[in-house]
């Protein structure tokens, strides 16, 4: 455990940080390495990241058949600690292991309007597409909540989605918004951000006080954006004042609850082996721990361009899915070479395929050899998800204890 938490001992403050999930779907392949992996293996070093798996929505969809989540659960945390996530950096555990979501999620329920969730684009759009199952659940409805509950109780800065995902990230501002309209006055509120104010400095102060002055009197935006920078850049307050001084700043009572951005991340330009995208659904992947002889002869038997029935027809490499894999797995010196070659006919198919073969198995190849350790000792995983878990429970705990003191139920 102290190897792990040593590593933060120097992280920055709350408002760096960065949460994301995945549900467990059993082994990953190159769509999701180049969709989401690769990006979080970047995050890890610029923020504090939080990577979850994201099990109890995996029962969203599949609460009458379980049976295969765990197993899917720690094949998928295999893949991710192959990809390069380093669990001395961030922090990786198991979403229904950290039961705050669960308690987040509850109290959340009770003041989001059930219109808020109708209006979630994916809702209608999943019961569209999984018509065969029957999905009119309160889980199902609320899982869009479930998600707000998993950034909220960390308190995130940044959620790294895709364009479709964004309309779950608004709705996770919508209510930590409400949320803290409702809750956030707390008795005291004024003199407490003010003695709040003091302990930045009499310099900071100051200045903390001038900007909010030209925002609230004048409606200046940019002493806003001055004074939160200003803020932020503090090592001398609790995360409770900061709060408390974000929300004195804007005329507002205490953010309990931070409302996080999306951190839009690009869509994974990842193509299947028929050229579609690649999807377990239409069985068209490269798993990122396969076997190197099959990964080969999937490439090399791959379709292209159909007008090319012998090695003399000439070819159009846009009509071709090979071609697509080049675009990420070739320099462009060599895919103009071997546009050439296709449009002349000068090369065949099978040579064609031969450096995007080299392409993936170079990729690959690190991440097999960093997945050895964990197959063969599945302890470790089970260590690295037991710790990440504690350090992010501690994390959720402290988060609940606010919501509580600020919705009355603490007791005390």
């Amino acid at each position: 455990m102290n190897s792990i938490t040593n590593s933060h001992a120097m992280i920055p403050a709350q408002f760096q940080r960065v949460v994301s999930g995945m549900r467990p779907t059993g082994s990953l392949h190159l769509g999701h390495f180049h969709g989401v992996l690769k990006n979080w293996v970047q995050l890890q070093y610029e923020y504090e990241c939080y990577f979850f798996v994201a099990d109890w929505h995996a029962l969203t969809t599949h609460y009458e058949d379980p049976s295969v989540i765990e197993r899917s659960v720690w094949e998928m945390v295999i893949d991710w600690l192959a990809a390069g996530v380093d669990p001395g950096t961030a922090r990786i555990f198991i979403q229904s292991q950290v039961p705050e979501h669960a308690e987040l999620h509850t109290l959340l329920s009770m003041m989001t309007p059930l219109s808020w969730l109708e209006r979630v684009p994916t809702y209608k759009d999943q019961q569209e597409k999984l018509k065969e199952k029957d999905l009119s659940t309160y889980g199902f409805l609320g899982y869009p909540l479930l998600q707000s509950a998993d950034i909220l109780a960390y308190r995130a800065a940044h959620v790294p989605v895709g364009e479709d995902q964004v309309a779950h990230v608004e709705l996770t501002r919508e209510v930590a918004r409400r949320f803290n309209h409702l809750y956030g006055k707390e008795a005291g509120f004024e003199e407490k951000a003010e003695r709040a104010a003091k302990k930045m400095g009499k310099k900071n102060a100051k200045l903390y006080s001038r900007l909010r002055k030209s925002f609230q009197e004048e409606g200046d935006h940019e002493a806003l954006e001055t004074a939160r920078a200003l803020l932020e850049a503090q090592q001398n307050i609790t995360i409770g004042d900061r709060e408390r001084l974000f929300g004195y700043l804007e005329g507002g009572g205490k953010i309990i609850l931070p409302e996080p951005q999306a951190l839009l991340t690009q869509a994974s330009k990842m193509p299947g082996l028929d050229g579609q995208k690649m999807s377990k659904s239409y069985h068209n992947t490269i798993s990122l721990r396969e076997d190197p002889l099959e990964i080969e002869r999937k490439i090399r038997t791959m379709p292209t361009d159909t007008q090319r029935v012998r090695k003399t027809d000439p070819g159009d490499p846009d009509k071709c899915p090979v071609w697509q894999l080049h675009q990420i797995y070739t320099g462009e010196t060599q895919r103009t070479m071997l546009a050439e070659g296709c449009r002349s006919a000068g090369i065949g198919c099978i040579d064609c395929k031969q450096p995007v073969i080299e392409g993936v198995l170079s990729e690959l190849a690190p991440m097999r050899e960093r997945a050895k350790n964990f197959t063969e000792e599945p302890t470790l995983v089970k260590n690295i998800i037991e710790e990440g878990g504690e350090l992010a429970r501690e994390e959720a705990k402290r988060t609940m204890t606010e919501v509580r003191q600020a919705m009355g139920l603490s007791y005390t």
